[in-house]
């Protein structure tokens, strides 16, 4: 069973602001990346569509505080796990991290983002919430509370 996930990366230009600075908005994204690799990790897929419907995780909730600025070309440590399993949803607590020059993690961020398993119907549109596939709950687990 599975409760966390940690993807490394470099901030790139194009994430940051005329001061250099990563744009709040990119926090996000890197955690979105964290959230694709978890699934990839247990092989499962994130999103899945035909022509009829697709089944995804909108966003429902998310928060952030912010601790540190990150800038072009810092090293980033997303570390993402399960916070809690609900009937239809995930919450997720995540951390970011920037790697200094000598390997030592600084916490830059953290937070919780919530996600509904949903089915869309791609001709009408309409979207329903469903109960968390049976094949992701074979896999994964809360974290422990000191996680």
């Amino acid at each position: 069973m599975k409760f966390s996930h940690a993807v490394r990366r470099r901030v790139e230009f194009a994430e940051t602001d005329m001061a250099g600075l990563v744009h709040f908005s990119n926090f996000l994204r890197y955690v979105e990346l964290a959230e694709a690799e978890f699934f990839e990790a247990l092989d499962l897929p994130l999103i899945s569509a035909n022509r009829i419907q697709s089944l995804g995780w909108p966003r429902v909730r998310v928060q952030c505080n912010y601790a540190e600025p990150l800038y072009f070309r810092d090293e980033v440590e997303v570390l993402i796990f399960v916070k809690a399993i609900k009937i239809k949803a995930i919450e997720w607590g995540f951390r970011i991290f920037r790697i200094e020059k000598d390997g030592s993690p600084t916490r830059v961020a953290k937070g919780t983002l919530t996600t509904v398993h949903v089915k869309k119907d791609n001709i009408d549109r309409g979207i329903t919430s469903l109960d968390l596939p049976s094949e992701l709950l074979a896999k994964i687990e809360e974290a422990p509370d000191d996680f």
